[in-house]
């Protein structure tokens, strides 16, 4: 090689070692082939490419959009999409041609939490879940998709996420959220249109975890000198950075979750916490109060364990005061010795029931267990009111077991329990008090619940005394 030749060969060399590292045409990792994108709405997409750069994106349902990359080479848009459909097709053209195939447009739920949440369809080691391997067995459809976000804790927010669309089939839903999965599958043989799960679950993570810094700051203090020297799961907002604000603003329709073990140390906070950590999500998507429902926490434990009842109170206010929520009761499906229960389809199922009737305006069915609305005192007896309980209260045959009754004095008596009034009242006494002042049921870590509507669904724990003094004790 000659000196002429060299030299142009080393300018070449240095020429493409310097071209931009983002110098072709990126899509987030949310966005690839055999994706679900909500029907009948604007989704966002959002990628990266060159600065300065125009960026086309053709749907192949007849929809166009057009943008340009910032100075950092960002680029976001805004594409209509139309009526439930497809396959379809994207193309993104800029530096580079993209183009995703096998999409699909329909319902688009998030779904989040810990570990029984995060719990696969085939189970845990040692730990089974209920009637899997026919569920995993049948589960071939391709209208049912799936997305796992890969676990990831950061200490600053991050802007992408690792993860992949799957068509569900046995060897894809087998890995996929067991709860997440009865739950989509129960929307889309429901409605007969597709719909995508994103999965984003840590087990044994608090809520503070799932938070965003600014909120923590603004309004939990005590999260505030929490600096670790190395970052886990539990730390504040880690989970947020890592596992959520990659997500925003895909266009979801709602999400489902189903954690508060993490926190039961202290449910008053949860009682904050919680309700904050769903208007950040709200506030960070910019969809308004999109659906949020979650499970209220399953019956465990060989001994009373300590604010367990307590968190299943802060959730139970949290369905009672903040808009667009809804709470799935397993108080009737716990396993005393174990903390993932089995019976993860009535979960998934339970709470689709809320989407179905709350959502998508599905008439003749019912969504929610028998809440406690009021009370009478009668001489030396209690009478029981409950919303959500259409045609009455029922034991379903059990007996009726867990419900407590004071008087003045504050200490709680097992207490005697008759469904009168044709199955629309509860009423509670015992021997023991003569001038009772309030009731609770199922204040114990677990139970095997005993009180339902007539379409099944299991009462909440409750308790007659106001918030301020549940969660405080």
């Amino acid at each position: 090689m000659n000196k002429i030749s060299k030299y142009l060969f080393s300018f070449l060399v240095i020429w493409i070692v310097s071209l931009p590292i983002n110098a072709q045409t990126k899509l987030a990792t949310i966005f690839n082939s055999h994706m679900v994108l909500q029907r009948n709405t604007e989704v966002h997409i959002w990628g990266k490419d060159t600065p300065n750069k125009t960026i086309e994106l053709q749907a192949s349902w007849g929809k166009q959009a057009k943008t340009k990359t910032n100075s950092k080479g960002v680029w976001k848009t805004t594409i209509q999409t139309t009526n439930a459909g497809g396959p379809y097709t994207i193309k993104v053209n800029g530096s580079q041609s993209i183009v995703l195939e096998d999409i699909l447009l329909g319902e688009v739920w998030l779904c989040s939490g810990q570990s029984n949440m995060a719990m696969k369809l085939e189970g845990n080691i040692g730990q089974h879940i209920e009637g899997s391997n026919n569920a995993i067995l049948k589960s071939t459809n391709s209208q049912l998709r799936f997305f796992t976000v890969e676990r990831k804790a950061s200490s600053i927010p991050l802007d992408d996420c690792k993860g992949n669309w799957e068509v569900s089939n046995p060897k894809s839903s087998a890995k996929f959220s067991a709860v997440g999965y009865f739950f989509g599958k129960m929307i889309q043989e429901s409605l007969g249109v597709p719909v995508g799960l994103i999965s984003s679950n840590v087990g044994g993570t608090p809520a503070q975890a799932w938070t965003s810094k600014n909120v923590l700051d603004a309004e939990f203090p005590e999260f505030k000198n929490i600096s670790p020297q190395k970052v886990n799961t539990k730390n504040p907002s880690v989970l947020f950075n890592g596992m959520i604000n990659p997500l925003i603003p895909f266009t979801i329709k709602g999400s489902i979750w189903y954690q508060g073990e993490g926190n039961r140390w202290n449910p008053e906070q949860y009682s904050r916490l919680f309700p904050a950590m769903i208007k950040n999500w709200r506030d960070e998507w910019k969809q308004g109060d999109f659906p949020f429902y979650f499970v209220q926490l399953a019956p465990y434990g060989n001994k009373d364990l300590e604010g367990w009842v307590g968190i299943q109170q802060a959730q139970l206010k949290t369905m009672l005061t903040v808009p667009k929520t809804g709470m799935a009761v397993i108080n009737d499906i716990g396993y005393k010795t174990r903390i993932h229960p089995p019976k993860k389809r009535e979960v998934g199922e339970r709470l689709a029931l809320w989407a179905l009737v709350k959502d998508y305006n599905i008439e003749g069915i019912v969504h929610s267990g028998p809440i406690y609305k009021s009370m009478k005192i009668e001489k030396n007896k209690v009478l029981i009111s409950f919303k959500e309980a259409p045609l009455g209260i029922t034991s379903l045959g059990k007996t009726l077991a867990n419900f407590e009754i004071s008087g003045e004095d504050g200490v709680y008596h097992t207490a005697n329990v008759k469904i009168i009034e044709k199955g629309i009242t509860l009423q509670v006494w015992s021997e023991e008090v003569s001038t009772p002042k309030n009731v609770r049921y199922g204040w114990n870590s677990y139970i095997d619940g005993s009180l339902f509507n007539t379409a099944g669904l299991p009462a909440s724990a409750f308790c007659t005394e106001r918030w301020e003094n549940i969660l405080k004790k």
